[in-house]
């Protein structure tokens, strides 16, 4: 008996987009990273094209997040210093890239100015030779203060920047086509916000060939479900025609997760959920595991010990 053939036809590809830029391409990366380009489905590699595989960025951050000691520890002493910590996650903990947080700017926190952020961009270009995803603080009057400097200071290095919204898209659009950077499209949790977002972008000049989109991105347990199948059917228009859903996609799970009780809280508050030192690290890799499925090409990882369960299903998938 003849099997019939049930693999899926998909008539578009995904974006491939590049970040990082050497030598011979006007920066100073000792590689660069290529993440989309696919033609079908993740981890479908007998249905279609799957050209590059996902990748994860170390998160690292200019000042020490409120993170549980076990996470402290387990990245160590350079947690304190962002260059150390950047050149650790690449050297030990063989991250691809690395995602740098300007946190230190939040006007609730430390109230960092431009100049300061920029410094720390420029330290951490000079530490590690990998490409750089490039964050503000998230308040967005004072990210449109700092990432234009920030993005001066990493001129030419091709990085991928973030984030526009609907609300500051103008600014990052300016800085990225000034300095030649890639740009992170964010939407919250709503599909047809992305579409909408990059519609703006589109609008304003830029390519979106050039554009990761990330819907941001929930904690295992709090709404993952649903921002899972939006990852899901945003990866499924882009690979049916859809020009506006056609982008690579990444997801913050080290932001995330180690916000959430269940990777803060120790057993003697949660009786039977097991010790935090081997339960948070767990909880972060089968976060970040699920959305690899759901069409994630950029994991943000913070746990050593996540990271290698991570690089090892990746390399086994």
């Amino acid at each position: 008996m003849e099997l019939p053939d049930v693999k899926e036809r998909w008539t578009d590809r995904i974006n491939e987009v590049t970040i990082g830029a050497t030598k011979e391409q006007g920066g100073t990366r000792g590689k660069t990273i290529t993440v989309g380009g696919q033609t079908t489905l993740p981890l479908l590699d007998f249905e279609g094209e799957i050209p590059n595989p996902p990748v994860i960025a170390g998160y690292v951050s200019d000042v020490v997040p409120s993170w549980p000691d076990v996470l402290k520890d387990a990245v160590g002493q350079e947690i304190n210093d962002p260059v150390e910590w950047a050149q650790k996650a690449v050297e030990t903990f063989g991250v691809d890239l690395i995602s740098l947080k300007l946190n230190g700017a939040d006007p609730a926190g430390e109230d960092r100015g431009a100049e300061a952020c920029a410094k720390v961009v420029e330290d951490v270009l000079k530490a590690v030779d990998v490409p750089l995803i490039l964050w503000g603080c998230g308040d967005d009057d004072k990210d449109s203060r700092i990432l234009p400097d920030c993005s001066q200071a990493a001129k030419g290095e091709n990085c991928l920047l973030g984030s526009a919204k609907e609300s500051n898209y103008m600014t990052i659009v300016a800085i990225c086509k000034a300095d030649k950077h890639k740009i992170i499209s964010e939407a919250p949790v709503d599909i047809n916000i992305g579409k909408q977002v990059n519609i703006l972008l589109q609008d304003a000049g830029y390519d979106l060939k050039d554009v990761v989109m990330f819907q941001t991105t929930a904690a295992l347990g709090y709404g993952f479900d649903y921002v899972y199948t939006i990852l899901e059917r945003a990866r499924q228009a882009g690979l049916k025609g859809d020009k506006l859903m056609a982008a690579p996609q990444i997801c913050d799970v080290g932001g995330e997760v180690w916000r959430i009780k269940e990777a803060v809280v120790d057993e003697d508050t949660l009786p039977g959920w097991g010790k935090l030192e081997k339960r948070g690290p767990v909880w972060e890799a089968t976060c970040a595991g699920n959305y690899l499925q759901a069409g994630a090409d950029i994991l943000i990882m913070a746990h050593p010990t996540a990271i290698e369960a991570v690089q090892k299903t990746i390399a086994e998938l």
